[in-house]
């Protein structure tokens, strides 16, 4: 059984209504992987916008695994000390990890955030020594094109993130980059800007997909996007 623990803040967790592109994974690794996995976490829900907190059920398909680990407005500084005890108690094996946008627009600044990734990976081999992550830098969204000062920011962070990656990556515990979609158009694949709508879950789920299958043959390519 391999084990597999979504990691992010608002884009992951999604909210009512939404499919997810945890959703969309599932239904990629469920066709291509061949053989037992489960998505695993200690969290369930979706994010309810109408009283501003994770507490609904209301998935567009609520059939598949639901567990995550995200939040709306979580990012790296919020995970990193969560991460250890989770991947402990539901004995993940890979983490597919979308973080950064919540710490560099509110809380720290590309340097900061690149310290909080190394923490996080430092949480989960304390739990798992065996751990393989897969991290998806920061995608593009309506702030980064509307305020160049934001955008230099992400960029910063993406270039510390690659740099953080290699660095700690070790054939025991890889640590996979994932690319951007190259096609990832935010005013047809999100629905304000920021939040993917169905083509961006694909998207989102392609990029972890692709990185998995062109790294450890994991599953397929992915060709629903």
């Amino acid at each position: 059984m391999l084990r597999f623990m979504p990691v992010g803040d608002s884009m992951t967790i999604g909210s009512a209504g939404e499919h997810t592109w945890r959703y969309r994974m599932w239904q990629h690794l469920r066709e291509t992987y061949g053989g037992p996995f489960a998505l695993v976490g200690p969290r369930e829900t979706l994010h309810d916008k109408a009283t501003d907190a994770p507490t609904s059920y209301e998935y567009a398909d609520p059939d598949f695994p639901r567990a995550h680990l995200a939040g709306w407005g979580e990012g790296w500084l919020h995970m990193a000390p969560l991460i250890g005890e989770a991947v402990r108690s539901y004995r993940a094996d890979v983490l597919l990890v979308s973080l950064g946008l919540i710490d560099l627009g509110f809380y720290t600044d590309a340097e900061q955030t690149a310290q909080n990734v190394r923490g996080f990976v430092a949480g989960a081999r304390e739990a798992n020594a065996r751990i393989r992550m897969v991290v998806l830098p920061v995608i593009p969204n309506v702030r980064a094109e509307s305020d160049p000062l934001f955008a230099a920011e992400v960029a910063r962070f993406n270039e510390l993130l690659a740099k953080t990656v290699a660095d700690l990556d070790e054939p025991r515990s890889p640590l996979l980059p994932a690319s951007p979609p190259e096609s990832y158009d935010i005013h047809l694949d999100t629905y304000d800007g920021t939040h993917p709508n169905a083509s961006g879950e694909r998207k989102i789920a392609g990029a972890f997909a692709t990185a998995m299958y062109q790294a450890w043959g994991l599953g397929e390519p992915y060709d629903d996007v």
